[in-house]
């Protein structure tokens, strides 16, 4: 190519400008044939119609974030889950002829269920409660608290734990499926030594959750980190309400005591939601009290609340159905 003065080429462009150009025309031809030219000059022409009114559209009415964070929430809310969710994971693990479905209610007129009349179960039942521990109602065995005498459970916190709870994994910070807090301060260092005696560590302090250790040998209640994210649990008593049981019993007071007797009183109190159904099982299915093929899961839950159903809990509840 020939070139002036001052070793510029005749076109007045340098060698590197030259190359600059050649690669120019090469990437232009290679988004030709990719089609990547036309779809980019398409968006182009989009976004110069469309610009300005979007952009100003956008700054007056800002965009709901697509991600929220149930950790974040302004306001806790401290309902139990319902009736209606419990009884989805009863009813999947229960005879159907046991379920307090529409028809069997329907079938239980009030004659039928004034005249209840149970047989013994053919299994012998174990019950976790011993009217000899604790300080009790002497008509109705109930655990007494004078310094809050709405609260009534009938089982002491030993007899919960040697009855056989939570999986065995209870006392063991990290036991079962971590909650978002991470590990839990607990041991059962804290709590009497008679508490345990007898179990093995595996009963109450095992890394992993086994149903085959529950007293009726079934799944129930939710993990750490559901309680956790639904505002039950607070870190004075971080595996929540049995934790904050235990040393209330030993004799602790706090400004907590007042939400957990209220959440207590209404799962397992005089008209407890849980109680209540399950008694109503037992009445419907015209089984006995201590019959414990009649919804296992709820039994378990029951225990896990401090309480047994007793025979009188059941024609409590005769007399307001």
């Amino acid at each position: 190519m020939p070139q002036k003065k001052g070793g510029k080429p005749s076109d007045g462009k340098t060698p590197y400008e030259e190359e600059r150009d050649e690669r120019i025309k090469t990437n232009a031809q290679r988004m030709k044939d990719l089609g990547v030219d036309s779809a980019a000059s398409k968006v182009g022409t989009k976004r110069k119609s469309t610009g300005g009114a979007e952009s100003k559209a956008k700054k007056a009415t800002p965009a709901e974030p697509s991600r929220r964070s149930s950790r974040a929430r302004g306001e806790v809310s401290y309902k139990e889950p319902s009736m209606k969710d419990l009884e989805d994971i009863a009813a999947a693990e229960e005879d159907p002829g046991v379920r307090a479905n529409a028809s069997a209610k329907a079938a239980y007129s009030k004659e039928r269920r004034s005249g209840y009349d149970p047989k013994a179960p053919k299994q012998g039942f174990k019950p976790a409660l011993d009217l000899s521990e604790g300080l009790r109602n002497k008509t109705t065995g109930k655990l007494v608290f004078k310094d809050h005498p709405e609260f009534t459970p009938n089982l002491t916190p030993k007899q919960v734990i040697q009855a056989g709870t939570w999986g065995g994994c209870y006392f063991h910070p990290r036991g079962g499926k971590q909650g978002i807090r991470g590990p839990c301060a607990i041991t059962h260092e804290e709590f009497p030594k008679d508490w345990f005696a007898g179990l093995k560590p595996e009963q109450y302090r095992d890394r992993r959750y086994d149903k085959a250790r529950n007293k009726y040998g079934v799944n129930a209640g939710q993990d750490q980190a559901y309680w956790e994210e639904h505002g039950w649990i607070i870190p004075q008593d971080p595996r929540g309400w049995f934790h904050w049981y235990c040393r209330f019993y030993l004799g602790r007071r706090t400004k907590d005591d007042a939400r957990q007797i209220s959440r207590w009183v209404g799962v397992a109190g005089a008209k407890g939601r849980w109680k209540t159904n399950l008694c109503k099982k037992c009445v419907y299915a015209n089984k006995s009290f201590d019959d414990d093929t009649v919804s296992p899961v709820v039994r378990q839950t029951m225990l896990h609340w401090a309480y047994e159903i007793t025979e009188q809990d059941v024609k409590d509840v005769i007399k307001r159905m």
